[in-house]
């Protein structure tokens, strides 16, 4: 069950946030009291509500917003259970000055918002001599393997026990939580919001995740990165899963440079069954496997881990995806462009999907010159692969046919920057910019005002993803779907 959090300043604003959220299906509402500027008038706010609630009011030395007087806010409290609300959240401190009455269920709760303390057992065994109904332990994730100590604790609970954390790195545990026995999981109303440091909102853990849906057959996915909060993979890969009817959850799942290998070992606590791999881990995901495939050893870099008979496998499935969009695209209606053999071809980038880039262009018979913002680096990436290297300041000069940016140069938010100047491109090149955010990024524009052939990052991610999702599943991705749900996510958030 999805609880969801609603904070207004106002007595009619509360019920008319409630009201909506019950038309959305919510089927528990949390009353964050502290959030109003008068005196809660609890009996009001009670008075034929259209869900169950979890009364709270939070102190300020609890990240809440209430001022007034302690007693005043323990009477409050008194108030909801003697009223019948479903929940009342007592802090740990508090839980004996608040005596069980009625049917009221008691919420006893302890918020770190500093750490995941090492002490959690300790934590636990101290507030099960508050008498709880309901145990709830929040803490901030500084580390994913903070996930996994709170997530091993919910599991091991025998009191019924709430615990996630807080934070970018605690998207994993808010989601998982049901499934390691939490009775409910904590949302916000909207994006605006927001309640807790990395909270989702209701319709991402209800729609995109599918929460309440999650159960101990369920399988695990994710993509692994840093940064990662921008990465739109879990809409592609969740929306296909709810395509094709394939019980599964793919996560985003933030892991700090250097961490890879330490943090999937401590994840494999919690089944996850494969990752989606983006920068900057793709060298360290091909040192990771045990089992490495050609493409991957072709490339040096792996975008897809997976576990078949016990070991984790690998694969890249950028290099399908870059050499089916290029080819694609070289031979639209016209033809004009003809095939990638002896083609030039110039790479921007040295990274994870550059690599891949350079080895599907040289495998089709290209001849491909690299460039990069650090010289240093093409330099390296080209003598690994028996090609061309020139500098950034030179990218103009190089006669090319295919155009290739593996860069984040014109990606979001920076959609106004483009790595290559207009006046460089001819009408007999082909550009392919790997950017899918925006998918029409400045460089596109400019390559469609010169008469170019171009190919878009969204038909490159969306080829890479749809390999992935027959590899994690099994069955035939459902392609369309996912190129439409990627392209209606970005007009509603244009409009919105």
């Amino acid at each position: 069950m999805i609880c969801v959090s609603l904070g207004r300043t106002r007595h009619s604003a509360f019920r008319e946030g409630h009201r909506e959220l019950a038309e959305r299906k919510a089927e528990l509402v949390e009353l964050r009291l502290d959030w109003l500027r008068k005196k809660p008038d609890i009996g009001s706010l009670l008075k034929d509500r259209p869900t169950p609630v979890v009364v709270t009011c939070r102190r300020e030395e609890d990240k809440g917003r209430w001022t007034r007087p302690e007693d005043l806010r323990q009477t409050i409290l008194r108030q909801a259970i003697i009223g019948g609300a479903e929940y009342v959240d007592l802090e740990e401190d508090i839980a004996a000055s608040v005596p069980r009455y009625g049917d009221t269920k008691r919420i006893v709760s302890y918020h770190n918002f500093d750490e995941t303390p090492i002490e959690l057992s300790n934590i636990y065994e101290r507030m099960k001599r508050c008498d709880p109904d309901i145990i709830k332990i929040v803490t901030m994730a500084n580390r994913p393997s903070d996930n996994v100590r709170l997530l091993e604790l919910v599991k091991s609970a025998d009191i019924p026990t709430t615990g996630f954390c807080m934070g970018e790195y605690g998207t994993i545990s808010r989601i998982l939580c049901g499934r390691m026995g939490a009775p409910f999981t904590y949302a916000g109303f909207s994006r605006e919001r927001e309640m807790a440091p990395g909270q989702l909102t209701y319709a991402e853990t209800r729609n995109l995740y599918r929460f309440d849906r999650i159960t101990d057959q369920t399988k695990v996915f994710g993509v692994v990165g840093d940064p990662i909060a921008h990465s739109q993979s879990p809409l592609l890969h969740n929306a296909a899963f709810r395509k094709v009817g394939f019980d599964g959850v793919y996560l985003p799942l933030r892991i700090p440079d250097g961490n890879l290998r330490e943090t999937l070992e401590e994840f494999q606590q919690l089944d996850v069954a494969g990752y989606s791999v983006t920068i900057p881990h793709k060298l360290a995901a091909l040192e990771f496997a045990e089992k490495p495939d050609v493409q991957s050893d072709l490339v040096g870099a792996s975008n897809t881990l997976f576990q078949k008979d016990g070991a984790w496998h690998c694969t890249n499935t950028d290099y399908d995806a870059i050499v089916d969009t290029v080819e694609e695209a070289l031979n639209g209606e016209d033809g004009r462009r003809g095939e990638l053999k002896d083609a030039r071809v110039l790479i921007l980038g040295a990274g994870g999907v550059a690599r891949a880039a350079v080895a599907g262009m040289i495998n089709k018979g290209a001849i491909v010159t690299i460039c990069n913002r650090t010289a240093a680096k093409a330099k390296t990436l080209a003598e690994e692969f028996g090609c061309l290297s020139t500098v950034w300041a030179n990218r103009g000069a190089e006669q090319c046919d295919v155009l290739i940016n593996c860069t984040a140069v014109g990606m979001h938010p920076n959609v106004n920057d483009s790595p290559y100047e207009q006046h460089w491109l001819h009408e007999r090149m082909l550009v392919f910019d790997t950017v899918y955010t925006p998918e029409n990024t400045l460089l596109l524009k400019h390559a469609q005002m010169r008469g170019c052939a171009t190919a878009t990052g969204v038909e490159m991610f969306v080829r890479q993803g749809a390999k992935q999702f027959q590899i994690f599943t099994g069955q035939e991705p459902p392609v369309d779907y996912m190129i439409e749900t990627l392209r209606q996510a970005r007009r509603q958030a244009a409009v919105g």
